[in-house]
């Protein structure tokens, strides 16, 4: 300890996280403040690394929610490559949901396993639909626009700029002498015959000419390096899934486990039951290695049951996100900061590490869940808008918007989400959430680098160097806190001007 922060430690102001959780009022993200601690150290100096589950390190805090509008496995691979974990969404059949698992684990760095395609009929409008909603050209035509076809054709913007009529066949305007690599080659191979031919894309076909990937000038770019990479020890990308209680969900790990899936998280809006208690149990004496998070719990008996059957991490929240009215609808529930606080300080006595699970929607959030005990930040409305969530693009009101819909909204119960609820085959439903859209976020692979900038200028802020330390000071009550009047709050933010410009969360 240096002679200032020696000094720092004889005047601490504030209060203890032991203090300030004690009051007998729920507290949320923005009633308290971390108070600032002493620097001598950079940004870039701070370790993100932290922990899922008792056995699975990440190397950034964040993992992406298992709704279907936001966890598939174009999400999924983008969070591993940047160093944090998606959970897919079970919205979906067993096959359905172990293929999108399936993509993630084979992935390769710079091979895109499930390219978009069209067929020899369709038109030049078509392109111009997917240019518009996914921001690319370049597109593989197959002859049954299919990704299980042969190859026929590819379309670029060199074949259509000039092109008036956009009801015109792509049969007659793409390349049909199309430069490929044949399935197997390595990325550097694939990489050198974009360069040497100076193309843009470059198909990869099997023995028989059909479309197997594809590879793209952008993308190897994009995909250079990866030094952060969530993967196992097969050094294959990290993929979590989710499943209910239901008993149909036994079959549906026993697949997962099959397709090599790191984590299974047991997904109930109120975790604290017999059902998922039996259903830990299950995993645990019937898939080895297999890493098992349970809740969602907001109270240190619900997290004593959950660890006690076995749990390897716990999930918390239960009515915070911006999507969820369970608060409301059921009087269930508790404010996300003290459910953090209280079930990390109880998980803690055994080695349980904790997500905090909704009420998110800026760095500060996910500095301050870090700081009163979380490992990992679980999101949904932060990671809803990005390029790489499920959905297309939309525009309202000239805004680029992507839906976003609670699981336990009526639209998203329909499709299965109900079984989160202990809800399924309900004639009348209750919804516990809404549907909604957000704005355009941009890729992950853009706004992750930028949240962790931020939260490592917050860490320095705070005079500490990574998550482990922070969440020793935690303990010892080395880090201060101090609660925020409703005034404190209102001038915590912009204020008392005439008009001003709000930063956006997209990232370029």
């Amino acid at each position: 300890m240096s002679n200032q922060s020696y000094r720092d430690s004889q005047f601490l102001d504030g209060l203890s996280g032991e203090e300030l959780f004690s009051m007998q009022i729920g507290l949320t993200y923005r009633d308290f403040l971390v108070l600032p601690g002493f620097i001598d150290f950079n940004p870039s100096d701070v370790e993100l690394e932290t922990r899922l589950t008792k056995k699975i390190k990440l190397k950034r805090p964040f993992v992406s929610s298992p709704m279907d509008t936001v966890t598939e496995s174009s999400m999924a691979i983008a969070q591993a490559l940047m160093g944090g974990i998606g959970i897919i969404h079970y919205n979906n059949t067993v096959e359905e949901q172990v293929a999108e698992v399936s993509k993630v684990k084979r992935f390769e760095n710079g091979f895109i396993s499930d390219p978009v395609v069209l067929g020899p009929k369709n038109t030049i409008h078509d392109l111009d639909r997917i240019k518009e909603t996914l921001g690319f050209t370049g597109i593989p035509i197959t002859a049954d626009g299919t990704r299980n076809s042969k190859l026929v054709g590819i379309v670029t913007n060199r074949d259509i700029d000039f092109e008036r009529d956009r009801s015109i066949p792509v049969e007659k305007v793409m390349t049909t002498d199309v430069i490929t690599g044949k399935a197997g080659i390595t990325l550097k191979e694939a990489n050198d015959i974009i360069k040497k031919e100076k193309i843009g894309k470059l198909p990869i076909i099997d023995k028989d000419g059909k479309l197997v990937s594809l590879v793209s000038r952008s993308d190897l770019k994009k995909n250079k390096e990866f030094p952060d990479s969530s993967k196992d020890e097969n050094k294959r990308l990290r993929c979590g899934a989710a499943v209910s209680t239901l008993p149909e969900s036994r079959d549906r790990v026993a697949a997962l486990y099959e397709a090599g899936v790191d984590v299974i998280i047991i997904d109930s809006a109120q975790g604290n039951s017999i059902y998922q208690i039996e259903m830990l149990k299950f995993i645990k004496s019937n898939f080895k290695n297999l890493e098992v998070i349970g809740g969602n719990v907001v109270t240190r008996g619900q997290a004593e049951n959950l660890i006690g059957a076995g749990a390897d991490g716990l999930r918390i929240g239960m009515g915070p996100g911006s999507i969820c009215i369970t608060q409301d609808t059921m009087a269930v529930g508790r404010a996300q900061a003290t459910a953090v606080y209280q079930t990390a300080a109880h998980a803690a006595k055994y080695d349980v590490p904790v997500i905090a699970d909704g009420g998110i929607s800026n760095i500060g959030d996910i500095a301050n869940a870090l700081a009163i005990g979380a490992s990992a930040c679980m999101m949904g409305f932060m990671f809803a808008g990005t390029t790489e969530a499920p959905g297309e693009y939309f525009y309202e009101n000239g805004i680029r918007l992507k839906k976003y819909r609670g699981m336990a909204s009526i639209e998203a119960m329909k499709a299965g989400g109900d079984k989160r609820y202990f809800n399924e085959g309900q004639k009348v439903k209750v919804a516990q959430g809404v549907s909604g859209s957000v704005v355009d976020r941009g890729s992950i692979l853009n706004f992750i680098p930028y949240l962790s900038l931020g939260l490592r200028l917050s860490f320095q802020d705070m005079g500490f160097r990574s998550v482990q330390d922070l969440h020793q000071g935690l303990r010892e009550g080395k880090l201060r806190f101090e609660r925020r009047s409703e005034s404190a709050q209102a001038q915590g933010s912009v204020h008392s001007l005439y008009s001003y410009s709000a930063p956006s969360l997209r990232a370029e």
